[in-house]
């Protein structure tokens, strides 16, 4: 039973989801600007798509609101569930708090009903997402602005930083391969926070039959795409640190192969390896956690490269991909790309490429023309400075 949300200290990276990254510059959440969106609230049945992201300072959004009176409805969880604390993959069936009704997007059902959103006067849209396409945070709110334009509920995003905001990169989803974890025709580091992709979602008609949300946004306050932003806590259970996701939109391509990210081990998202890689000199075993029930490779013992002590950068890269490719071609029983990858990749032309033996600068070059026109398309939805 869930009684509050407040959230474990383990789970912090600093004492205050307000970061500062700028010398006496505080960056100001959505949700952490309360004159900005209460008067809205008040008095009304409002749902919450939420987990344990959503905060104001230390606290949840949910004990904010509802020890300011607000009458909370019902809250959607997404992947991880409401207390961010379920493993990868699992179904979310049951979680429970007397307080409102609270209800798993990923479990049973990935669509709210339209019985579960018809009753409500608002959504409020609160959580945190780190910038990548195949992120399912985004998908799940796509669904829940679907069902919300078609009951005419309202839709309230209180933003949040975008972590990899400061660049777009990689190919360009082709409409064939679309799926929940590649929903939009967007590139992989997309360089919008949740409030601007929101914004094109609904102004782009990406949303199912055309249908447009009546859709308003809380912006971040003092930031902007060029400033770094840490997560006060971590996003999902094995995006553990800054650096896990900095890399992840270059590693997690290596979920659609055969290779390990990690998963299963203290470090995810920063290590990679298998167990026939040529250089053994690093090495690591996955064995089940909190964070990955069934990792890949578990109890394995697998070689390859550490990445927890190399510096933070930003900015996506294939040569992981491609180097690990190389050197496990035709070593492994399976084939080293499955059919996951061409959803994570978004194209059937990425791993024919590798595949071929193209370059990293060769394949990025060939993502060009429609990354151009998207930087144009997202002109139109940015909310802050670049």
């Amino acid at each position: 039973m869930v009684k509050q949300f407040l959230i474990p200290i383990f789970l912090l990276f600093f004492l205050s989801c307000e970061t500062k990254s700028q010398e006496n510059v505080q960056i100001l959440p959505g949700a952490s600007q309360l004159d900005q969106y209460l008067p809205q609230l008040k008095g009304k049945k409002i749902g919450l798509f939420a987990n344990h992201t959503s905060l104001v300072g230390q606290t949840h959004l949910a004990d904010t609101l509802l020890s300011l009176g607000i009458q909370i409805s019902t809250a959607f969880s997404p992947e991880h569930g409401f207390l961010g604390n379920k493993p990868d993959g699992e179904k979310i069936e049951g979680e429970y708090t007397e307080r409102f009704k609270l209800i798993s997007l990923y479990g049973a059902h990935r669509k709210p009903t339209p019985e579960q959103v018809a009753s409500l006067d608002l959504l409020v849209v609160d959580i945190q997402d780190v910038g990548a396409r195949f992120y399912t945070y985004a998908s799940t709110m796509t669904y829940l602005m679907e069902a919300c334009a078609r009951e005419k509920v309202p839709v309230l995003i209180l933003d949040r930083p975008n972590p990899n905001g400061s660049y777009i990169d990689g190919p360009v989803l082709d409409i064939a391969f679309t799926s929940f974890v590649g929903a939009h025709p967007i590139p992989i580091v997309h360089g919008l926070t949740l409030g601007e992709l929101a914004g094109m979602i609904n102004g782009e008609g990406w949303l199912g039959n055309g249908l447009q949300c009546d859709l308003s946004i809380i912006p971040v306050a003092n930031w902007d795409h060029s400033m770094p932003y840490t997560h006060p806590v971590r996003p999902s259970p094995n995006l553990p640190n800054e650096l896990a996701v900095a890399l992840y939109p270059s590693l997690a391509l290596f979920e659609g192969t055969v290779v390990s990210v990690g998963r299963g081990t203290d470090f995810p998202f920063q290590i990679i390896g298998h167990p026939l890689y040529s250089d053994s000199s690093f090495s690591f075993t996955p064995t089940p956690n909190e964070g990955s029930k069934y990792p890949p490779l578990e109890g394995e013992r697998c070689f390859g490269l550490d990445l927890t002590h190399q510096p933070i950068n930003y900015g996506f890269t294939l040569k992981y991909l491609i180097q690990f490719y190389q050197d496990l071609k035709g070593k492994t029983e399976n084939s080293f790309f499955n059919d996951y990858f061409l959803k994570l990749a978004g194209t059937g032309s990425l791993q024919e490429q590798i595949e071929a033996g193209w370059s990293e600068q060769k394949i990025k070059a060939s993502w060009e023309k429609n990354l151009e026109a998207y930087r144009k398309l997202r002109k139109n939805y940015l909310l802050y400075a670049e």
